[in-house]
C-alpha cells in the first residue's frame, strides 16, 4: 500500500504532547533545509514503487528519505541513525514529525529493505534533490554547473584481506554450515584440524618459514576439495543457494596465482583487485567509482560505480550521461591523463591534462588547475560519508552506496552554507547596530 502521510502535514493538535515547533530554533540549518527540500516530488517518485491498495500503509517516505540523508551526512550506521533520531528534535522535525517522539520510528532493518526497493534510480533521485535544493537556496549557481571535474576512485568492500589459506578455510566452513542446514551428513567436516592449520600458516608466514606455510595452505585446499566432492556426491541436485556456494567454492579451489577474475571473498565474489599506484596501499579490493563535481564549489553532480576494473576513459560516457540526467549537460569537463583515449562523443568539451603545459591556452589552464580540487572531495567522501568501507551487499549495494555518499556530502554542504549564512546575517546585524549607536552618540 502507499506510504502513510507525514504527521507534520496534518492540522490535528494534541493537548498532552509537545509540538516540535515550540521546542526548536526556527533559524537552525536543519529547519531551514527541511523547507527547501521538495518532499512532495520525492513522495510522488517513490510512491510508484508501492502497490496502490494492498496491505497496510507503508512507512512515510519523508521519514525514510530524511534518515538516509542523515545517515550519509554524519557517517552513521542504520542502528545509530535511528537511535540518534530518537534523541534529536531537529532530526524528527526534518523527517516530518509534528510531535516529539519517544519511541523508535522503525526497525533499522527497514532501511535496508527500503534501499533495495528504490534501487540505483532512487539513489539518483536523492542526489538530484540535493542539487535542486541548492539551486533553490542559491547555494549552487547555474554557472557552476557548466564546468565539472571527473575522476575515479576505489570504493573498498568491507571484507578482510584475502589470502589463500583464509579463503580455503572460509569456503570450507561455509559449505559445512550450509550442509548442516540442508541435512547433508558429511563424512568429515575438518573443523578442528582446519582451525589449527590456519593458525600455523599465519605463524609460519610471520616467521618467514614459507615452505612450512605453503604446506599448511596445501592441506587446507585439500580439505576444501574433499568437502566439495562429498556434498556433490550426496546432493546431486542442490537448491539455488547451495549451488551458488558450490560454484564460488569450486572457483576458489581451482584458481591459480596469475589467473584473472579471481574470487577474493566467499560472500562477495564480485569484488575486484584494483591497484591505483598508492605507496601506502598497493592493492584495494572493491569496485571502481567515477565521481563528478563542479569545478567551483565542489558540489557532486554524479557518482557511478562500475563492476570490475574498467579503464578510466571508458567510464566517462556513462558518467556524463548520469550528470546530464541529474542536473544539466556540462559545457567543459576536466580530467587527468588517465582519461586519454576516452572516446567520448557528445556535447561536452573534454579537456585532458598534459605533461607539457606550455602550449595550453591560459583560459583553459586556469580551469585545468582547478581539476585537482576533486581530490580532497573524494577524500571527504571516503572519510566522512561512508565510501571508505562499503557494507552494502552485492553490485547493487556498490552503486547505491556511491550515490548516497555523494548525496550525503551535498546535504552536509547545504547545512554548512545555511550555518555560514546565519553567522554572516548576525554579524551584519551587530555591525549595523554598532554603527547606529555611534551615530546616535
Amino acid at each position: 500500500m502507499k506510504p502513510m502521510q507525514s504527521p507534520q502535514q496534518t492540522n490535528q493538535h494534541d493537548l498532552f504532547r509537545s509540538e516540535l515547533v515550540n521546542m526548536i530554533n526556527p533559524g537552525h540549518p536543519l529547519v531551514k533545509l527541511s523547507k527547501a527540500v521538495d518532499w512532495k516530488r520525492l513522495e510522488d517518485v517513490f510512491g510508484e514503487t508501492y502497490c496502490p491498495d494492498n496491505g497496510r500503509p507503508a512507512i512515510s517516505t519523508r521519514l525514510m528519505v530524511a534518515l538516509h540523508y542523515l545517515k550519509y551526512s554524519y557517517d552513521l550506521s542504520d542502528e545509530d541513525v535511528v537511535q540518534g533520531w530518537l534523541e534529536n528534535p531537529y532530526w524528527q522535525y526534518l523527517s516530518g514529525m509534528k510531535f516529539f517522539q519517544h519511541e523508535l520510528p522503525i526497525h533499522p532493518s527497514s532501511m535496508t529493505r527500503w534501499r533495495n526497493r528504490i534501487g540505483e534510480a532512487g539513489g539518483e533521485e536523492l542526489l538530484k534533490e540535493t542539487i535542486g535544493a541548492g539551486l533553490r537556496m542559491k547555494a549552487i549557481k547555474q554557472s557552476q554547473l557548466k564546468r565539472i571535474n571527473v575522476d575515479t576512485t576505489v570504493q573498498e568492500k568491507d571484507i578482510r584481506f584475502p589470502t589463500d589459506a583464509r579463503l580455503y578455510d572460509r569456503a570450507r566452513q561455509r559449505l559445512v554450515n550450509k550442509a548442516k542446514v540442508e541435512g547433508i551428513r558429511l563424512r568429515q567436516n575438518y573443523n578442528r584440524v582446519a582451525r589449527s592449520l590456519v593458525y600455523q600458516q599465519s605463524r609460519y608466514s610471520h616467521a618467514r618459514q614459507m615452505k612450512r606455510a605453503r604446506a599448511c595452505t596445501s592441506k587446507l585446499r585439500t580439505y576444501l576439495g574433499r568437502v566439495i566432492r562429498d556434498i556433490e556426491r550426496k546432493c546431486p541436485e542442490p537448491d539455488e543457494s547451495l549451488r551458488s556456494l558450490l560454484t564460488v567454492s569450486t572457483r576458489i579451489f581451482h584458481q591459480k596465482r596469475h589467473d584473472k577474475h579471481k574470487v577474493y571473498s566467499v560472500h562477495e565474489p564480485n569484488v575486484a583487485c584494483i591497484s591505483k599506484g598508492k605507496a601506502h596501499k598497493r592493492y584495494e579490493f572493491g569496485c571502481k567509482v567515477s565521481v563528478a563535481a563542479t569545478s567551483r564549489g565542489g558540489w557532486f553532480v554524479g557518482a557511478l560505480a562500475f563492476s570490475g576494473n574498467p579503464y578510466d576513459g571508458h567510464t566517462l560516457s556513462s558518467t556524463l550521461k548520469q550528470v546530464t540526467k541529474l542536473s544539466r549537460t556540462p559545457e567543459h569537463v576536466y580530467v587527468d591523463q588517465g582519461y586519454r583515449g576516452h572516446g567520448y562523443e557528445g556535447e561536452s568539451l573534454v579537456h585532458v591534462d598534459k605533461r607539457r603545459r606550455g602550449r595550453t591556452a591560459k583560459s583553459v589552464w586556469r580551469w585545468m588547475k582547478r581539476r585537482a580540487a576533486i581530490e580532497p572531495g573524494i577524500g571527504h567522501l571516503k572519510q566522512d560519508h561512508r565510501m571508505d568501507r562499503n557494507r552494502l551487499k552485492g553490485s547493487a549495494g556498490d552503486r547505491i552506496n556511491a550515490i548516497l555518499s555523494a548525496a550525503g556530502m551535498n546535504f552536509r554542504k547545504l547545512l554548512r552554507f545555511l550555518a555560514d549564512f546565519l553567522c554572516l546575517f548576525c554579524f551584519w546585524l551587530l555591525s549595523a547596530a554598532k554603527i547606529r549607536g555611534n551615530c546616535t552618540a
